[in-house]
């Protein structure tokens, strides 16, 4: 049995007759008889019978009909869907990112390649996940593009820096340090320490600073994003370094600017370097490239 032999079957069972089907189906006669013939014998069954010049289904041809069709809807709509995932116009991006670019980065980035002509019927899948989650599941495939930071040892994968983010230290209005308008990282050892989770990508940059300035802060609790590292020091129970985004510039507390060399962490497009990429999916990570090549210069 073959794909052939379906549509054939299913055109023949349509219109009840081999000489119409066969010109439907642009072949000869004595073929398309030839085909069905071979069809019955493998399945063992009669599939039609002759009533008057025309033919009819018997009653195994009607239950063959009934998944035939089913089978050859499946296969019509797998190859809508491929063509659109094929297509640059029409295509499926599924992207992943870490939690401080859900409210302005992504949902923008998004809008404005679906802004440009070509792209507007391109859909999206969203997941919001930690850097070496969603790694594992670019892996796996189950991502196209994601946005974190950078992890080391993974050399199959693109890092494209998009964001550079200064890293600043919080503190109360009210703490001993707010008084000053800008301190060393190490003055911050003295004192309780919000820090970003251990596994997160910038609980693992921070450590690594840490590590690097040779400072060992009282860690008294891991929050998982600014929001909630800065309500936490809004309220005095410490202190905290974090990335200069949009939650820390809004909150109501003393930013101070750290003035060690090198104080800023980067978020990176990441993308399988050597496994095949739709042409949608091409073209929102060239997007992405342009974009933060205009941002970051």
């Amino acid at each position: 049995m073959n794909l052939n032999q379906l549509y054939y079957f299913q055109m023949v069972a349509e219109l009840q007759h081999y000489h119409q089907a066969a010109e439907e189906l642009n072949i000869s006669q004595p073929s398309l008889s030839r085909s069905m013939a071979n069809l019955e014998e493998e399945l063992g069954l009669f599939l039609f019978e002759k009533q008057g010049r025309n033919i009819v289904l018997t009653k195994y041809g009607r239950i063959f009909a009934e998944h035939v069709n089913k089978i050859i809807d499946e296969l019509e709509n797998t190859k809508k869907r491929m063509e659109n995932l094929a297509s640059s116009s029409d295509g499926h991006i599924d992207i992943a990112y870490v939690s401080p670019l859900a409210k302005h980065y992504i949902p923008f980035s998004a809008r404005r390649f679906l802004d440009i002509e070509e792209n507007r019927n391109v859909t999206f899948s969203f997941s919001q996940d930690y850097t070496a989650k969603m790694i594992e599941g670019l892996k796996a495939d189950r991502f196209d593009v994601v946005f974190g930071s950078y992890s080391e040892g993974e050399s199959d994968l693109s890092f494209v820096p998009i964001i550079r983010q200064e890293l600043v230290a919080i503190v109360p209005h009210d703490h001993e340090l707010a008084g000053l308008d800008e301190i060393e990282a190490r003055q911050i050892e003295n004192y309780s320490l919000i820090a970003y989770e251990r596994y997160s990508g910038l609980g693992k940059f921070t450590r690594k600073l840490f590590k690097e300035l040779e400072i060992n802060p009282e860690i008294i609790c891991e929050s998982s994003d600014e929001g909630s590292i800065v309500a936490l020091v809004e309220a005095g129970f410490g202190v905290a370094i974090v990335a200069r985004v949009s939650e820390v510039e809004r909150a109501n507390v003393k930013i101070l600017p750290l003035k060690d060399v090198g104080m800023h962490h980067d978020v990176y497009m990441i993308y399988h370097k050597y496994r095949y990429l739709a042409p949608a999916v091409q073209n929102f990570i060239n997007f992405i490239k342009k974009q933060a090549a205009s941002t970051l210069k």
